[in-house]
């Protein structure tokens, strides 16, 4: 049986090992007024550090998150972001997951014109993993 098959109890073996993604507490990702907001321009920012543990075996994940957006009416404060991204340190997520909470979480503080988050993942397994996720308003 493989990793992915469900074990004669009907449970997946991943079953109970990551919390509810969509409702795990961060810390609030703050934001401030876009002095700009008619011009269309690009913010990127990569955070090389991010961390989070592996639900199935609970070693460390390593990766490079990187958000890039057009804001609207707001920017995101970075120290908030920093300590937002830092909060997954000791949680126990899926690549996929990690990058689409991300991306929920921004969309939700920020309401950009558009948004892309990217997660890089250090090779595991021999296996490097990128997940992309994207916004477009309207």
């Amino acid at each position: 049986m493989s990793q992915m098959e469900e074990s004669t109890t009907g449970q997946s073996e991943y079953e109970g090992l990551q919390e509810d993604v969509r409702s795990m507490e961060l810390p609030a990702i703050e934001t401030f007024t876009n002095q700009y907001p008619g011009r269309a321009y690009e913010i990127t920012m990569e955070a090389m550090e991010f961390t989070c543990l592996c639900p199935k075996t609970g070693q460390p994940d390593f990766a490079t998150i990187r958000l890039a957006y057009t804001p609207a009416e707001l920017c995101v404060e970075l120290k908030s972001f920093k300590l937002y991204l830092g909060a997954f340190r000791n949680r126990g997520i899926f690549h996929e997951h990690v990058v689409n909470r991300i991306l929920d979480d921004f969309v939700e503080a920020v309401s950009p014109v558009s948004a892309r988050v990217t997660g890089s993942f250090n090779s595991r397994g021999g296996i490097r993993t990128t997940v992309e996720a994207g916004y477009e308003n309207g």
